[in-house]
């Protein structure tokens, strides 16, 4: 497909609402995808940090 100017690539033949949502919602989900993984990895590791510490000081 060739678009005769950016106003048209946006607007994808009146499409552009649904297009560009979409990419958003797939970018979102990839990002939560790499997001999660690591808060979660450093929130178990702050637990079993306290955890540890909880351990030496009985």
């Amino acid at each position: 497909m060739s678009f005769a100017s950016l106003s048209e690539f946006i607007a994808m033949g009146n499409h552009g609402t649904y297009v560009w949502s979409s990419y958003a919602i797939s970018l979102a989900v990839l990002a939560l995808n790499v997001a999660l993984p690591i808060l979660a990895r450093r929130r178990y590791l702050q637990d079993e940090a306290r955890r540890l510490r909880r351990e030496e000081s009985k």
